[in-house]
Formats: C-alpha cells, structure tokens, sequence
C-alpha cells in the first residue's frame, strides 16, 4: 500500500519551517493504519480541508502529509486538527 511521510511544520518555533533548528517528522505505513485512519488520510488528499483556517491560525502546527500513489508523489498541508491521531503519533523532534 505504501508510506506516509508526516511533517510538523510551524508553531511558535517554527518547526521545520526554514531556518528552524527543529525538524518534527515521521513515516507511517498506510496498511498499518486502521480502516477508518485510512479512510480520513484519503479523505485529506481528496479535499485537502482548512487550507485557509491553517493559514489564519497563528502558531498553529500544520502537517504536510507526502504519499506515492500511481508512480507520483502527492503532498498536502492541512492543520492539527484535521490530522488523524495515528500519524500525529508517528512524529519524532529532531535538533538539527
């Protein structure tokens, strides 16, 4: 089925944004997810819901959610709050 790459991107330090000293990321199998987080992660690269909300809210994490479907990378961002537990999960920090 493949691999998500998750990151946290944002905040009030500025994950993963450029020069940030913190990376926030993390890889999640897409069949180890449970039938519903799976139907939510398809939902998001469908409808990539609240891209105006996440650009609004100040501080705010987003998450960039990259997968391989059909040969071809496809990359969403969408805010915390649209993010499925599960891949919220998989992040780790990472000083750079």
């Amino acid at each position: 089925m493949g691999k998500l790459t998750i990151e946290r991107i944002g905040g009030l330090a500025g994950f993963g944004l450029p020069g940030s000293k913190v990376q926030s990321r993390g890889e999640q199998e897409i069949s180890a997810l449970s039938a519903a987080d799976r139907a939510s992660v398809e939902a998001l690269f469908r409808n990539p819901v609240h891209s105006q909300e996440s650009a609004q809210a100040r501080d705010a994490f987003r998450y960039r959610i990259t997968r391989v479907k059909n040969g071809q990378e496809q990359t969403v961002e969408v805010p915390e709050s649209a993010v499925p537990p599960a891949l919220k999960a998989c992040i780790t920090d990472k000083l750079l």
